[in-house]
């Protein structure tokens, strides 16, 4: 016994070593490499989608920065468009006319009110000035525009202009309080019917107010807007918030000098994109006037600085950064895991071929996993199994030793808690049984494995059954046989030998020794011993038979764990004094009621010619109004148990009464045909009608027809009694049987 431990200890420990983790310093530099290669993939991989959509932004800007250049020239255009022709309007003014035609001081009072309310009202006009018709000054609104002289090809004689053409003028700055103000502006021809000159208009413009009115409406207030002329002059767009150091920024500065290369791009294109180190810029060149004396060409520009646009990336960039984050660590655990996994299959892997090349000893071992599949098992087992030993690997134990679902989720339940079973089981018959004893061992953290040894103890098992029978047979002077539930002969006592006169022949039947009247009631003999543990009776000799005095019978059942019974112990005993007992007066103590299952038994068991001349009744004796004023079933229980009673009283030898279920009652009728079931029931109602048990009994009768189940039987009697039920005037009612005879002799005479 120590030895057999000592080598599942060894066995265990060295299972336990093979199937254990061994980080060695190449898989160890191999995971680091994996793990570092997979940041490096991951750092380059979120740089670029950084990278690629900052510059996504950038163009995403510069497209819609274009689109606003290309609106803000079209409105500027037809601003300038717009200006003429209010230039025009003032030419045509009545005041002016006025003025023009009759030169007086309050004429030019009236006018003076007029240009000024126009000068208030009109942001963008910074004022108006006449001119006399050989181009001098002779009064303005503003004194800061007194200083304007009028070129000489402009003056009549000396242009292709003149009617009802506007000229605008290329931008200018002159200083308005302190400062620098770009301007244009534009002059009219006033002339007389004959059209002769009578002087000139000139109305004056300012550029910053003018595309202030634009700009507000398609411009993002942080957003530059630069109006340069063809020569890299600024001329609107100063005081930046936060200017470029090599963009200009004040009124007059020249772009070509503080950023040559975006200059020479705008140079030698009409719009277009331009992306430096730091920012990116969008150009369009456009022409406010389409004069064929002057063209005058205009570049509108706007740049974003590069760090702005990774501002408004940066809430992409930081779930970006998280997302690497986690898919990194993500990938880290999955590296993990699998190098785990595929050292944990390969020690795995290493066990079982240990298991398979270790038993191969004397002793009967057995490796299972923690769900009861055999892993690996010796040939010494295999043959305490009774199997082949190839056909045993990946098999189920419980299906090996033939245990039930309950009894193996009970045997793993133990060996969770305990860590250990043993246990005695039966294999294919109870002659051949094998004690077993498990072992579960922890192989890992999270894996447990059963080591399981076998021990053939059918012989041992044998010797105690023998002495076990040998002890219930407990020689004395009484007369003992013991037999199985079948009323096969398996021991007896001398004293039963001398009464049989067996003379050691022990190969024969209870039911032959002792005749028919044993016979005919032999499963009321079981269900009897089955309810109440015993049953007792007498029999008298017969033809042929081997006593010749009247026998006591006892009989005792030896009862299985399951309740059924395993073995009969026969007591016999001569009663030469008492009176001859006829098989009638022992019927009353045999019949009793059979359980449903020992009814269908003894149905099977029943040739098909009796079956074929049988009849099958089924009573009901729960009706409705008296169950429901019973108020308890125990009350139905008693009812019942009554009933059987009188029944039992004159209930003929072969008939067979059974509980079907709570109200309900079977009776089995054998050489009995619908007739004689008929009146038998309508005898049997009169009986339980004196001691007032007939109220609302239903009987129903079927007959046998062909082949057929005794399921099918009850449903074919159940037919009936639902038509008794349903009746109304009758409470025995027939379904599959023949016509009948009521002339027929009662089968109670």
């Amino acid at each position: 016994m120590f030895k057999r431990k000592t080598t599942i200890s060894g066995i265990t420990s060295l299972i336990a070593s093979v199937q254990d983790i061994h980080w060695s310093r190449t898989q160890i530099l191999s995971l680091f490499s994996q793990v570092i290669l997979l940041l490096i993939g991951l750092i380059i991989i979120s740089s670029t989608i950084i990278d690629m959509g900052e510059r996504r932004l950038q163009e995403d800007w510069a497209g819609q920065r274009y689109s606003e250049l290309q609106t803000v020239a079209s409105l500027a255009t037809d601003k300038m468009g717009f200006l003429q022709f209010r230039t025009q309007t003032f030419a045509n003014g009545e005041l002016l006319r006025q003025y023009l035609s009759s030169p007086n001081e309050e004429q030019k009072q009236k006018l003076f009110q007029s240009w000024n309310s126009l000068t208030q009202n009109i942001p963008e006009l910074l004022g108006l000035a006449l001119y006399d018709p050989q181009g001098k000054l002779k009064f303005s609104t503003s004194n800061n525009l007194e200083n304007l002289t009028l070129p000489q090809k402009l003056l009549k004689g000396k242009s292709t202009m003149g009617g009802a053409e506007i000229y605008s003028s290329d931008m200018a700055f002159t200083p308005i309080d302190g400062k620098l103000e770009p301007y244009i502006y534009q002059l009219a021809w006033l002339e007389n019917l004959d059209q002769s000159i009578n002087g000139y208009l000139v109305t004056f413009n300012s550029v910053t107010r003018l595309l202030d009115t634009i700009k507000p409406a398609f411009f993002n207030p942080n957003s530059p807007l630069l109006l340069l002329d063809s020569q890299s002059f600024l001329y609107a767009g100063a005081n930046q918030p936060s200017p470029l150091n090599n963009m200009p920024d004040t009124l007059g500065a020249s772009l070509k000098q503080t950023n040559p290369e975006l200059w020479q791009s705008m140079a030698m294109n009409n719009f277009g994109q331009f992306h430096s180190k730091d920012s990116t810029f969008v150009y369009l060149k456009v022409e406010l006037t389409g004069q064929s004396e002057s063209k005058k060409e205009y570049f509108f520009l706007s740049y974003i600085r590069h760090q702005d646009i990774a501002a408004r990336f940066d809430p992409w960039k930081m779930v970006l950064i998280v997302a690497s984050i986690v898919i990194g660590l993500l990938g880290i655990g999955l590296i993990v895991f699998r190098q785990r996994y595929l050292m944990e299959n390969k020690a795995r892997n290493n066990s079982i071929r240990l298991s398979n090349g270790l038993f191969n000893t004397e002793l009967s071992y057995a490796i299972v996993n923690d769900s009861g599949r055999i892993l690996g098992i010796n040939n010494s087992a295999a043959n305490s199994l009774n199997y082949q030993l190839n056909t045993l690997t990946d098999r189920s134990l419980q299906r090996v030793i033939n245990l039930s679902d309950d009894k193996f989720e009970a045997l793993k339940t133990i060996l969770r808690t305990d860590q250990y079973w043993s246990g005695c089981v039966s294999l294919e018959d109870d002659n051949h049984q094998v004690n077993i004893h498990i072992h579960r061992q922890a192989l890992s953290q999270k894996e447990h494995y059963w080591i399981v040894v076998f021990n053939d103890i059918s012989e041992l098992v044998a010797s105690r059954q023998q002495a076990f029978l040998n002890q219930l047979l407990s020689e004395n002077a009484i007369a003992t046989t013991l037999t199985n539930a079948e009323g096969k002969v398996i021991n007896c006592n001398h004293s039963f030998d001398n009464l049989m006169q067996l003379r050691g022949e022990h190969q024969v039947d209870i039911k032959t020794l002792l005749g028919s009247e044993i016979s005919d009631i032999w499963s009321n003999i079981l269900t009897q011993v089955t309810l109440q543990g015993e049953w007792q009776g007498h029999v008298t000799p017969f033809d042929q038979s081997r006593f010749i005095e009247n026998l006591k019978i006892t009989v005792m059942g030896h009862m299985s764990l399951e309740g059924d019974i395993e073995y009969l112990i026969f007591t016999v005993e001569t009663n030469a004094t008492g009176p001859i007992i006829n098989q009638n007066m022992i019927t009353p103590k045999s019949s009793m009621v059979m359980r449903l299952v020992d009814l269908e038994n003894y149905f099977n068991n029943t040739s098909e010619n009796i079956k074929a001349s049988s009849s099958l009744l089924v009573m009901d004796i729960n009706p409705e109004g008296i169950f429901s004023n019973m108020g308890d079933i125990s009350q139905l229980e008693k009812r019942q148990q009554d009933i059987e009673v009188q029944m039992l009283i004159d209930l003929p030898a072969n008939y067979q009464l059974a509980h079907w279920q709570l109200g309900k009652l079977v009776l089995f009728l054998p050489h009995t045909d619908a007739t004689r079931t008929h009146l038998f029931a309508i005898e049997m109602l009169k009986k339980l009608a004196t001691k007032h048990l007939d109220e609302g009994i239903n009987i129903g009768i079927a007959g046998y027809c062909a082949p057929q189940s005794l399921e099918q039987y009850l449903i074919n009697a159940d037919v009936a009694l639902k038509r008794a039920k349903q009746s109304g005037d009758q409470n025995i009612c027939q379904a599959f049987t023949r016509t009948f005879d009521y002339e027929s002799k009662s089968p109670l005479e």
